[in-house]
Protein backbone atom coordinates (compact mmCIF):
# COMPACT_ATOMS: atom_id res chain seq x y z
CA UNK A 1 0.00 0.00 0.00
CA UNK A 2 1.55 3.63 -0.92
CA UNK A 3 1.69 6.21 1.61
CA UNK A 4 -1.68 7.63 2.33
CA UNK A 5 -2.62 11.36 1.01
CA UNK A 6 -6.26 11.73 1.86
CA UNK A 7 -8.22 11.63 4.32
CA UNK A 8 -9.49 8.13 2.82
CA UNK A 9 -6.57 6.94 2.23
CA UNK A 10 -5.44 7.64 5.70
CA UNK A 11 -8.92 5.76 7.26
CA UNK A 12 -8.25 2.95 4.55
CA UNK A 13 -4.61 2.24 5.79
CA UNK A 14 -5.43 2.24 8.97
CA UNK A 15 -8.76 -0.07 9.06
CA UNK A 16 -6.73 -2.81 6.73
CA UNK A 17 -3.55 -2.88 8.94
CA UNK A 18 -5.10 -2.56 12.50
CA UNK A 19 -7.45 -5.55 11.27
CA UNK A 20 -4.35 -8.09 9.76
CA UNK A 21 -2.79 -6.86 13.48
CA UNK A 22 -6.15 -7.82 15.33
CA UNK A 23 -6.72 -10.78 13.49
CA UNK A 24 -2.89 -12.14 14.59
CA UNK A 25 -3.63 -10.80 17.96
CA UNK A 26 -6.82 -12.84 18.47
CA UNK A 27 -4.50 -15.89 17.68
CA UNK A 28 -2.20 -15.59 21.20
CA UNK A 29 -3.28 -17.17 23.88
CA UNK A 30 -3.55 -14.98 26.54
CA UNK A 31 -0.51 -17.11 29.07
CA UNK A 32 2.16 -16.29 25.95
CA UNK A 33 1.21 -12.56 26.14
CA UNK A 34 3.50 -12.11 28.55
CA UNK A 35 6.49 -14.11 27.99
CA UNK A 36 9.13 -11.86 26.30
CA UNK A 37 10.40 -13.39 23.25
CA UNK A 38 9.69 -10.53 20.73
CA UNK A 39 12.21 -8.98 19.20
CA UNK A 40 12.26 -5.46 21.35
CA UNK A 41 11.84 -1.71 20.00
CA UNK A 42 15.71 -0.77 21.35
CA UNK A 43 18.63 -2.60 20.12
CA UNK A 44 19.25 -5.69 21.84
CA UNK A 45 15.60 -6.04 23.75
CA UNK A 46 13.13 -8.87 24.25
CA UNK A 47 9.32 -7.73 24.99
CA UNK A 48 6.21 -9.39 25.15
CA UNK A 49 2.92 -9.24 23.01
CA UNK A 50 1.85 -7.12 26.23
CA UNK A 51 4.50 -4.38 25.97
CA UNK A 52 3.99 -4.44 21.98
CA UNK A 53 0.38 -3.94 22.25
CA UNK A 54 1.72 -0.81 24.94
CA UNK A 55 3.75 0.66 22.89
CA UNK A 56 0.96 0.99 19.89
CA UNK A 57 -1.16 2.13 23.26
CA UNK A 58 1.60 4.77 24.06
CA UNK A 59 1.81 5.90 20.35
CA UNK A 60 -1.97 6.32 20.01
CA UNK A 61 -2.42 8.16 23.03
CA UNK A 62 0.55 11.11 22.32
CA UNK A 63 -1.16 11.18 18.77
CA UNK A 64 -4.73 12.38 20.46
CA UNK A 65 -2.52 14.43 23.32
CA UNK A 66 -0.63 16.25 20.35
CA UNK A 67 -3.78 17.05 18.33
CA UNK A 68 -5.35 18.03 21.81
CA UNK A 69 -3.07 20.32 22.78
CA UNK A 70 -2.84 21.61 19.17
CA UNK A 71 -6.43 22.20 19.18
CA UNK A 72 -6.36 24.42 22.21
CA UNK A 73 -3.65 26.51 21.15
CA UNK A 74 -1.40 24.91 23.74
CA UNK A 75 2.30 23.68 22.53
CA UNK A 76 2.93 20.02 22.35
CA UNK A 77 5.91 18.54 23.11
CA UNK A 78 6.97 15.88 20.39
CA UNK A 79 7.56 13.12 20.65
CA UNK A 80 6.63 13.87 24.91
CA UNK A 81 7.49 15.71 27.69
CA UNK A 82 11.15 14.68 28.76
CA UNK A 83 11.98 12.83 25.33
CA UNK A 84 14.01 13.38 22.71
CA UNK A 85 13.55 11.88 18.95
CA UNK A 86 16.72 9.88 19.59
CA UNK A 87 15.10 8.74 22.84
CA UNK A 88 12.52 6.34 21.01
CA UNK A 89 13.82 3.09 22.87
CA UNK A 90 13.68 4.64 26.23
CA UNK A 91 10.11 6.21 25.51
CA UNK A 92 9.15 2.28 24.56
CA UNK A 93 10.08 1.56 28.24
CA UNK A 94 7.82 4.28 29.64
CA UNK A 95 4.72 2.81 27.94
CA UNK A 96 5.70 -0.93 28.76
CA UNK A 97 5.83 0.72 32.36
CA UNK A 98 2.32 2.67 31.77
CA UNK A 99 0.27 -0.48 30.80
CA UNK A 100 2.51 -2.67 33.18
CA UNK A 101 -0.72 -3.63 35.43
CA UNK A 102 -2.91 -4.10 32.63
CA UNK A 103 -3.23 -8.10 31.60
CA UNK A 104 -3.47 -9.05 27.58
CA UNK A 105 -7.89 -9.16 27.26
CA UNK A 106 -7.08 -5.21 28.69
CA UNK A 107 -4.04 -4.00 26.38
CA UNK A 108 -6.43 -5.73 23.59
CA UNK A 109 -9.49 -3.33 24.61
CA UNK A 110 -7.38 -0.40 25.33
CA UNK A 111 -5.62 -0.88 22.02
CA UNK A 112 -9.38 -0.65 19.91
CA UNK A 113 -10.44 2.21 22.15
CA UNK A 114 -7.57 4.68 20.89
CA UNK A 115 -8.31 2.88 16.99
CA UNK A 116 -11.69 3.96 17.63
CA UNK A 117 -10.67 7.73 18.73
CA UNK A 118 -7.45 8.07 15.93
CA UNK A 119 -10.33 7.29 13.40
CA UNK A 120 -13.00 9.57 15.23
CA UNK A 121 -9.92 12.38 14.94
CA UNK A 122 -9.26 11.42 11.30
CA UNK A 123 -12.83 11.37 10.26
CA UNK A 124 -13.84 15.05 12.26
CA UNK A 125 -10.56 16.43 9.85
CA UNK A 126 -10.66 17.60 6.31
CA UNK A 127 -8.12 16.56 3.38
CA UNK A 128 -6.95 20.12 3.66
CA UNK A 129 -6.28 19.61 8.03
CA UNK A 130 -4.86 16.46 7.55
CA UNK A 131 -2.48 17.35 4.01
CA UNK A 132 -2.83 20.57 2.66
CA UNK A 133 0.05 22.58 5.42
CA UNK A 134 2.39 21.64 7.76
CA UNK A 135 1.52 20.56 11.30
CA UNK A 136 4.80 18.85 12.99
CA UNK A 137 7.98 20.77 11.63
CA UNK A 138 7.93 19.60 8.22
CA UNK A 139 4.90 16.99 8.29
CA UNK A 140 1.73 16.92 7.75
CA UNK A 141 -0.80 15.85 10.68
CA UNK A 142 -2.24 13.07 8.70
CA UNK A 143 1.47 11.61 7.89
CA UNK A 144 2.18 12.31 11.57
CA UNK A 145 -0.72 10.04 12.33
CA UNK A 146 0.24 7.56 10.12
CA UNK A 147 3.55 7.41 11.09
CA UNK A 148 2.21 6.39 14.74
CA UNK A 149 -0.80 4.56 13.53
CA UNK A 150 -0.73 2.30 10.13
CA UNK A 151 2.71 2.23 9.81
CA UNK A 152 3.76 0.62 13.54
CA UNK A 153 0.41 -1.87 13.26
CA UNK A 154 1.92 -2.92 9.99
CA UNK A 155 5.30 -3.30 11.41
CA UNK A 156 3.49 -4.86 14.83
CA UNK A 157 1.73 -7.80 11.95
CA UNK A 158 5.37 -8.33 11.03
CA UNK A 159 7.02 -9.01 14.37
CA UNK A 160 4.00 -11.36 15.51
CA UNK A 161 4.05 -13.56 12.57
CA UNK A 162 7.74 -13.90 13.22
CA UNK A 163 7.76 -14.99 16.59
CA UNK A 164 4.79 -17.11 16.11
CA UNK A 165 6.31 -18.80 13.19
CA UNK A 166 9.66 -18.67 15.29
CA UNK A 167 7.95 -19.91 18.34
CA UNK A 168 5.86 -22.27 17.24
CA UNK A 169 2.89 -20.88 18.90
CA UNK A 170 -0.19 -22.51 19.55
CA UNK A 171 -3.19 -20.73 18.51
CA UNK A 172 -5.51 -19.61 21.09
CA UNK A 173 -8.32 -21.76 21.61
CA UNK A 174 -11.68 -20.73 19.67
Amino acid sequence: MSVPATKEELLQAIQTNYSKLHKELENIPDDRAAVRELEGHAKDTVMSVNNLLSYLIGWGELVLKWNEKKAHNQPADFPETGYKWNELGRLAQKFYEDYREDDYRILKQKLDKTVTDITTLIESKTDEELYGEGWYEKWTLGRMIQFNTASPYKNATGRIRKWIRMENVQKAAE
